[in-house]
Parts: structure tokens; C-alpha cells; sequence
């Protein structure tokens, strides 16, 4: 069975701490379409990144969706 270690000072703690402040995140600027994205990450509604098309899950059944509606709507 393990001993008790010894007492974690406060300079200790404080010093591992230093390491757990939050960093600034990353905005990338679209080239197309000037719109703002983190990095490494499609911007919001974009159908390619860097060239490679994004398939998106169940995108043609939210389009056909919006479409019936928007056809029963009277307006």
C-alpha cells in the first residue's frame, strides 16, 4: 500500500496551474465567400473545403422539406 506524498505547496499549485488559462481561438477568412471559420474547419453552409466538396447529412431531405413547405404556404 502506497504512503501519503508529500504536501503540494502553493507555489506548486499555482505553477501547474499557470498552463490551464484558456488561448484565443483561431478565425480563418474564406477566400470565396469572405465569410469567417475556425481554422481547420468548413465555414457555415459552405459545400467545399479546400477544394474537396462536404457531404452533408440529410441536406437534400431539409431541401425538399423547406420546398413542400414554402409550396402549401398561400403567401
Amino acid at each position: 500500500m502506497g504512503l501519503p506524498g508529500h504536501r503540494r505547496t502553493s507555489s506548486h499549485k499555482r505553477r501547474r496551474a499557470s498552463h490551464f488559462a484558456l488561448k484565443g481561438q483561431n478565425i480563418s477568412l474564406e477566400k470565396q465567400g469572405e465569410q469567417t471559420h475556425l481554422s481547420h474547419r468548413a465555414a457555415p453552409g459552405a459545400s467545399s473545403y479546400r477544394g474537396h466538396a462536404i457531404h452533408i447529412k440529410g441536406k437534400e431531405h431539409k431541401l425538399e422539406k423547406l420546398l413542400k413547405k414554402s409550396k402549401k404556404s398561400p403567401a
